[in-house]
């Protein structure tokens, strides 16, 4: 059996069903297909089939909805006269609708992305919490009263967090669904309005949340979802009625939504690329160590943004790490997302294949050794990739520096703390990081001097969604998730009063 006809043998019916026809946008609560009827095709990364056609907005559609979005925020409307308690209670509706589909929104995601069943139920998880941890905040948004110090006057000074207004969130393609979250969750916690441009290879389950909104409740315009290319975002990026952009994605476009919404000082927040140091030291427990190496570097196919890519281990236990992270690396199953064997699925495009590939092949030519995997293509069909593990890597090669986004370990020996914190250092990220010992005080002085917004020691993807995340230097501006997250959502207004 064909893993296409694998697939869709194990389809529920409301997966079928949704794949059946066309999808639209949605703008002002309605499904509506794009202004110029474009069109575009998502396909099957572990197939190389088309999946379904999807509507391509376009900067008109994106105007129609940012039209829908303002409406719906401004004063009189049924969102703006929503309480923080009826706000919250929607949130948690909406989670517990998550959880009630979340084999179809696994089921999608796989599909949609290649990822297998069980990480994408796992992702389905973490949106469901996301809206119940959220709801919880909708009631607390509080101001704080100030005391202010003018002879012979009186006065009471207190702040308020109010709504920004119009939010356009613009979300990368390797946790779709978790990512559409990360936006609009905290958006209408705090009484914002949204318009989503999901990325153009995994619409899908951003479009399915986009249903289930609406069946929760969700006023008209508070939620638009637009997906498309480039150009849409774009427009978002640039529209005069649009008061922040949220974006999760590559440093080189986080610059370019920089400099447009400096058009009109519109909020940004980044959440951008990584290219994390794992630093392993030789007192490490090394089987927990080199299980971490290889969770921190293949997880979710390596196209993750804190993935520790960059992996530093004492010289005198490197050739018994690398051993053991190799061995994890050829253990590893890569197969269709549909297989209960599989612990790897695809990358997630063509593109992204044929890029991953060019750094492994541009390595070797460099002159460095590939210890596990191929820069060769791992099947006929699909854009599969073998987890790949690279030595005899120096600082300046292309592989060692730029962010792979892809199955892809390199391996460097360090000899003191100093020399292994400065190479650590050296890079334009700072997103995340990680350190193994059993010394304490090594970890946590180590980990002190790593320039990164998440540094974990003796672990690593270990998370929670009351953590707030982003990055240094070239990884972004602000934070997402915690009560940190939140702030990015709104404004701080400042009250005066004269009492007389």
């Amino acid at each position: 059996m064909s893993a296409a006809s694998q697939q869709n043998s194990q389809l529920l019916p409301a997966v079928s069903s949704f794949l059946s026809s066309p999808r639209q946008l949605l703008i002002d609560g309605e499904w509506v297909e794009a202004k110029d009827g474009q069109t575009f095709d998502t396909v099957n990364p572990a197939t190389e089939e088309v999946l379904v056609q999807v509507a391509q907005a376009s900067a008109v559609d994106a105007d129609r909805a940012v039209v829908a979005a303002r409406n719906a925020f401004e004063s009189g409307s049924s969102w703006s006269r929503m309480s923080p308690r009826e706000r919250s209670h929607l949130l948690w509706r909406i989670g517990d609708l998550v959880d009630e589909r979340a084999e179809e929104f696994a089921q999608l995601e796989s599909l949609d992305n290649g990822k297998s069943l069980a990480s994408a139920r796992g992702d389905v998880g973490v949106a469901a919490e996301l809206f119940r941890y959220f709801a919880g905040w909708a009631t607390k948004m509080e101001g704080t009263t100030i005391p202010m110090s003018v002879p012979g006057r009186e006065f009471h000074a207190y702040t308020r967090r109010e709504a920004i207004g119009v939010v356009a969130g613009i979300v990368p393609w390797n946790f779709p669904l978790t990512m559409a979250a990360f936006k609009i969750i905290p958006s209408i916690t705090a009484g914002n309005t949204v318009v989503l441009k999901p990325a153009e290879q995994t619409p899908l389950t951003a479009l399915y949340l986009g249903q289930l909104l609406l069946e929760a409740g969700v006023p008209a315009g508070v939620v638009n979802i637009l997906p498309g290319f480039g150009d849409a975002g774009a427009a978002l990026v640039d529209h005069h009625d649009v008061d922040k952009v949220a974006f999760t994605g590559s440093t080189e476009v986080g610059k370019k939504i920089a400099a447009g919404a400096s058009k009109n000082l519109k909020k940004v927040s980044l959440e951008l690329g990584g290219k994390a140091p794992n630093i392993i030291f030789n007192d490490a427990d090394l089987e927990a160590a080199i299980a971490g190496a290889a969770l921190a570097g293949y997880f979710n196919e390596g196209q993750c943004c804190v993935n520790g890519s960059r992996l530093y281990v004492q010289r005198d236990v490197f050739d018994q790490v690398i051993e053991g992270v190799a061995a994890a690396a050829k253990a590893i199953k890569v197969g269709d997302a549909f297989d209960p064997a599989t612990t790897m699925g695809p990358l997630v495009s063509q593109e992204q294949h044929e890029k991953v590939m060019g750094y492994v092949r541009g390595a070797v030519a460099d002159g460095a050794n590939v210890v596990a995997g191929s820069p060769d293509p791992a099947a006929d069909k699909g854009y599969f990739f073998s987890p790949t593990l690279i030595t005899d890597v120096t600082e300046d090669m292309a592989v060692q520096t730029d962010e792979i986004f892809g199955p892809v370990i390199t391996a460097i020996p360090f000899d003191t703390e100093d020399e292994v914190v400065a190479a650590a250092n050296n890079t334009v990220y700072g997103l995340a990081a990680g350190v193994w010992s059993k010394d304490l005080g090594t970890a946590h002085r180590v980990g002190s001097k790593l320039r990164a917004g998440t540094v974990w020691l003796n672990t690593w993807h270990a998370d929670d969604v009351t953590l707030p995340r982003g990055g240094f230097k070239q990884s972004g501006w602000g934070r997402e998730l915690g009560s940190f997250g939140l702030d990015d959502y709104t404004e701080l207004k400042t009250v005066i009063a004269e009492l007389r």
